[in-house]
């Protein structure tokens, strides 16, 4: 285990900066993507956003997990007794998702790491890298830290490897917290054998579930589609295409949030996949996740669920365990740490503290 500071070259720098000056900006129609105007606002923003001071912050480390360099924020309490927490994102995300919520957790240590394939969690250190399989590494990291009790937050894939970690250490996870939205559960909804066939059509609520999962299977998924069975072909794009990777993950911050996020965290996070050239690697990790089927045990630890945004679909479609926490956030999407950082705060203190 090392420290690790960003430290990205000048000529890197100045590389990025002619790369999106330099770029082709294509034909475009309304409604069919992210749209030019809001994709040349943030291109023309990016080069003079100082990600590297917004990471370098906090104290940050590198390990070797299972032949995997894994890259992560380690933030210690000023309290030796606080509890300690993982923070683990999603895709298209990155640890910055975090930055404005570590701070409202001043009361716990925390660790945040990039999931292997993100950011400089690279290079990825070859295929087989599932949500179960990252979870195992959290286990030994969280091991290889000293921690004896911690608890387990995420989001999205962070969820699941949340929820995956729970499953595979319970004699020393405290609990396991997922953030969730009605867009989220629907569109996971979509991939649950037999579900569609389970909901009524005449019931409103059931209604609107088969809705939104129509509409992720028409207009939302393209991105999984291809990242699940072509990454290979999109990873040159997203390798050598400064634009291109923003776009990638500018449209799905846009489209999944739905309270106003600081753009800045966006480009710290697109900066992360450009520098790092992780773009490609986490596409892979997408991959490999589509064709596994090794999904965990049963989680036995307790639970919590924050559903922001909620409805009252979300009940539905969520399997929460008798006994659950189960808070309702009338507002947030699927970045709740960027979006809602101080009821997400608030939340994990209330699970947490206490445990």
């Amino acid at each position: 285990m090392e420290t690790f500071r960003m430290s990205v070259s000048q000529e890197s720098l100045d590389d990025l900066r002619q790369r999106l000056a330099s770029a082709r900006w294509p034909f475009s129609l309304p409604g069919r993507g992210i749209e030019p105007g809001r994709l040349r606002e943030l291109a023309d923003r990016w080069p003079g956003v100082d990600w590297q001071a917004n990471l370098n912050r906090y104290p940050q480390f590198v390990a070797t997990i299972d032949g995997q360099r894994i890259h992560f924020l380690h933030v210690r309490s000023a309290r030796d007794d606080a509890p300690a927490l993982v923070l683990t994102h999603g895709y298209p995300s990155s640890p910055a998702e975090f930055l404005r919520l570590i701070p409202l957790l001043d009361d716990f240590h925390l660790v945040v790491p990039s999931l292997p394939g993100y950011g400089f969690s690279t290079p990825l250190s070859g295929p087989g890298w599932t949500m179960m399989r990252i979870a195992r590494a959290w286990v030994t990291l969280m091991a290889e830290l000293g921690y004896a009790r911690y608890g387990v937050h995420g989001g999205d894939v962070g969820a699941g490897v949340s929820g995956g970690v729970a499953s595979l250490d319970p004699e020393h996870v405290t609990g396991v917290h997922v953030v969730t939205d009605p867009a989220t559960a629907a569109a996971t909804a979509t991939f649950l054998p037999g579900m569609a066939d389970r909901l009524d059509a005449g019931d409103p609520v059931d209604k609107l579930i088969l809705e939104r999962m129509d509409a992720f299977r028409r207009d939302g998924s393209g991105y999984l589609a291809i990242q699940g069975s072509r990454p290979q072909t999109i990873a040159y794009g997203l390798s050598d295409s400064p634009l291109f990777q923003l776009a990638w993950i500018a449209e799905k911050f846009d489209e999944w949030t739905r309270l106003p996020f600081d753009d800045e965290q966006l480009l710290t996070t697109a900066s992360l996949f450009w520098f790092a050239g992780s773009g490609a690697s986490a596409a892979h990790t997408l991959y490999e996740q589509a064709h596994s089927s090794e999904w965990g045990g049963p989680v036995t630890v307790p639970q919590a669920f924050a559903v922001f945004g909620a409805d009252e679909t979300v009940r539905k479609l969520v399997p929460a365990p008798a006994g659950a926490r189960w808070t309702e956030f009338p507002a947030g999407g699927h970045f709740p740490a960027m979006e809602a950082p101080a009821e997400l705060a608030g939340d994990l203190r209330a699970f947490f503290g206490t445990r």
